[in-house]
Order: structure tokens, then C-alpha cells, then sequence
């Protein structure tokens, strides 16, 4: 019988059977894609944020109504062990000018491969194509091949990283859901998060500025306010800006039914001075060719003012607009679209060790636990830190005799 069968090869699994493989356990890791740690390569593609170099309270207020249960687990667990580890895998790290944190690779792929390596010089089975279909009474884990053919998997604790349900292509299909449901565990239902917003578009926005991008620009959602990109996509507004405030938008239109966002198009000046610049004799120019010399503003952000109604003559009311183009959504991105997902297994249902209440011997770690984070290295900090917490667990739980009982 193995000491740990570790279902999901994704960061927090595979991160997980490293530490338990490091701490003398036999581990097997199965996973239901034809190669591990699918998600985690797609979000290096850009350059891999790893974690965030800002101060400790600072960083476990990002993770909003679930930073009273992060925060012993990032603490435990803090960016400066996760560098340290990649350090060990050989893999240095940098912090940008923003505080995010890269490897110096900038890429998951060289991180991912050495870890492998690592795993397999520890003796750690990885087997793929495998997918779990259930858990028997005596938490057998039945596990289902791609040629159809079922068996069960016996080991003396079981730890699931199977994801959340963002990209379920890539492996995180949520399909363990009715699994723990049915042996009594509260799943709180999956929602999209970092994710677009819909907006319904005018067809000649949509037409002439699909995928337009809108740089540095404030957006605001009732008092949230947050700087940064975004882009003009042909379903809504996506990027950074747009996901920074997706918890609050999407909480939003939960609650009422749409969400009304404000777009400042020049943070940098206040309605005064825009004003100012707009009192400016504009002769016999339209209104475009005056903004683009006056205030620099691109085709796509005097499109966006035209949006919300015909411009006012006045410079005020003109300067207001600019400072508040107000656009509603009802509806995110669906979630096989979005970054992250929030929702997962109720953190109520978990002991400390993250051990599930109703099934002992069964630990999850991971995006399938209820909490989300913002972009910015915040994601792969917490799915390291529970998959931290999980193996030490573990390795504990299993000091037994050889009978395999608890001393």
C-alpha cells in the first residue's frame, strides 16, 4: 500500500508529494491530463509571477474574506520559502518593479522540469490519464484509466489537488464535486474570478475597437478604485484593471443584477485642469480632432465617451465625462475563460491539518479549497502554502505503528 496517493498534478500536488517524498513516504502522484502541471504552464507563457515581495499583512489582506484562514498557512509558508525552493531547484528569481516576483527563466517550463526531475530521483510514480471517479467506504480511491478500465488505489492518506473549474481544458473540470458531496462535504459552488466583464457594445465599438487596449486608465466600482490596463474586447472589458476589481464586480451583480463601472481616462489630471485644457478655443476642429491634440486622447477613448451619449458642449460637463465613462454589466466572462475561480470545498469543512472533516484520512490543498486572489503572484503563493501545510499534516499523521495505527 503507498503512504500517499496525491490526486492532481498541478503546483500544489506535485509541490506536495516533493515535500512527503523529501520526508521518507512512498507517494504515487495520478492525474487525468496526458502531462502534469498544464494550468501552471499557461500562466508562465507571459513570464511565470511566482509570488509578491510586499509585506506579509499587506499580502494576506489580498486574499479578502479567506485571509483569516491563509494567513497561519502564508505564514508558515511565506514568498521567501517558495523563492528559497525554486532556489533549490535551481531556479533564481527576481523582483520586478512592481514587487512581483519571476523566476529569472521567466518561464514555468524550466521550474516545472526540474521539479519533475526531483520527483523522480525521490522515487515519486507519476501516472496521468488516470481519473478519479470515486471513494470507497474505506477511502479506496477508484480511479478510472482512458481506456475505461476502473481499479482502486489503497494508500494510508489521501491528499486531492484536483483545481478549481477555470481553463477545463487544461485539467480542472470541478468533476470531483458530486464525489465529496455525496459523502456529505459543503462544496460552495464555483464562480469565475480574474476574469472579463460583458458589456453590451455599441456594433461600431465593437467593430472598429475589438481588442483595443485602454492604458493607464482609473476604474472604479463604488468606491473601489484601482489604476492599471485594460482591454476593449468584442464581449466586455478585460486586463488587469478590470481584474483587480472582478471579486467586487462580480459580488456586485450577484447582489443587484449589474454592476455600473466608472473608467477615468486621465487619472493623472483632475476635472479642473481638464476643464482648463478644454476651455481652449477649438475654432472650426470636431470635437475628435480637438481631444486628440488637447488632451492626447486615442480613437478607441473618444469612442468610449461617444458611447455613453452625444458630448456636451460645456467643459465641464465634457471634463466629468472623460473623468466617469459610466458602463453596466451584467454578467462576467464564463468561467473556462477565467484566470481563477472562487468557490470550492467550504473552509468549514476542513480541520487545521486541512484534513476533510467528514472523511479522515482525505487532505485537499489547493484552488479547490474556498478562497480566491487577486493576479499578482497572490494564486500560486496560497496553492503552495496549503499544499505546505497538507504535506506537513501528512507526514505527521502518518507517525504510526506498522499495523497502521494511530499511536
Amino acid at each position: 500500500m503507498l503512504d500517499v496517493l496525491v490526486i492532481g498534478a498541478g503546483p500544489a500536488g506535485l509541490y506536495a508529494a516533493d515535500r512527503l517524498a523529501a520526508a521518507g513516504l512512498k507517494v504515487e502522484i495520478i492525474d487525468r491530463m496526458p502531462s502534469p502541471a498544464r494550468k501552471f504552464l499557461m500562466a508562465g507563457r507571459g513570464g511565470l509571477n511566482i509570488t509578491h515581495s510586499e509585506d506579509l499583512d499587506t499580502f494576506v489582506d489580498r486574499y479578502r474574506e479567506a485571509a483569516p484562514f491563509l494567513a497561519p498557512l502564508i505564514e508558515a509558508f511565506p514568498p521567501k520559502a517558495l523563492t528559497d525552493w525554486c532556489h533549490g531547484l535551481g531556479q533564481d528569481t527576481f523582483v520586478g518593479s512592481s514587487g512581483r516576483v519571476f523566476p529569472v527563466a521567466m518561464k514555468a517550463s524550466p521550474l516545472l522540469r526540474a521539479l519533475l526531475r526531483q520527483l523522480q530521483d525521490r522515487g515519486v510514480s507519476l501516472k496521468t490519464r488516470q481519473s478519479l471517479t470515486g471513494l470507497s467506504a474505506s477511502n479506496m480511491a477508484i480511479v478510472q484509466s482512458e481506456n475505461g478500465e476502473t481499479c482502486e488505489i489503497g494508500a494510508r492518506a489521501i491528499l486531492l489537488a484536483l483545481g478549481g473549474a477555470s481553463w477545463p481544458k487544461l485539467g480542472s473540470t470541478a468533476a470531483w464535486v458530486p464525489l465529496l458531496e455525496k459523502r456529505g462535504v459543503k462544496v460552495t459552488p464555483f464562480q469565475a474570478a480574474n476574469c472579463g466583464f460583458e458589456i453590451a457594445w455599441s456594433p461600431f465599438l465593437k467593430d472598429r475597437f475589438s481588442g483595443s487596449p485602454l492604458k493607464r486608465i482609473g476604474l472604479c466600482l463604488a468606491g473601489h478604485h484601482v489604476l492599471g490596463e485594460a482591454i476593449l474586447s468584442e464581449k466586455g472589458l478585460e486586463g488587469g484593471a478590470v481584474y483587480a476589481l472582478s471579486a467586487e464586480i462580480r459580488d456586485t451583480i450577484n447582489r443587484l443584477g449589474s454592476a455600473e463601472l466608472e473608467i477615468d481616462l486621465r487619472p493623472g489630471l483632475s476635472a479642473g485642469q481638464l476643464a482648463e485644457k478644454l476651455a481652449r478655443p477649438r475654432g472650426k476642429q470636431t470635437w475628435s480632432t480637438f481631444l486628440k491634440k488637447a488632451l492626447r486622447l486615442k480613437p478607441v477613448e473618444i469612442a468610449l465617451l461617444h458611447e455613453t451619449g452625444p458630448l456636451p458642449d460645456d467643459p465641464a460637463s465634457l471634463s466629468d465625462r472623460i473623468k466617469r465613462v459610466k458602463l453596466t454589466s451584467k454578467a462576467p466572462y464564463p468561467i473556462d475563460r477565467a484566470i481563477s475561480s472562487a468557490g470550492g470545498i467550504a473552509l468549514d469543512e476542513l480541520e487545521d491539518t486541512l484534513m476533510l472533516k467528514k472523511i479522515p484520512g482525505v487532505f485537499a490543498a489547493g484552488e479547490m479549497l474556498d478562497w480566491e486572489a487577486p493576479t499578482g503572484g497572490y494564486l500560486l503563493q496560497a496553492c503552495f502554502a496549503t499544499a505546505h501545510r497538507a504535506a506537513s499534516a501528512i507526514t505527521t499523521y502518518l507517525k504510526t505503528d506498522k499495523a497502521g495505527h494511530k499511536p
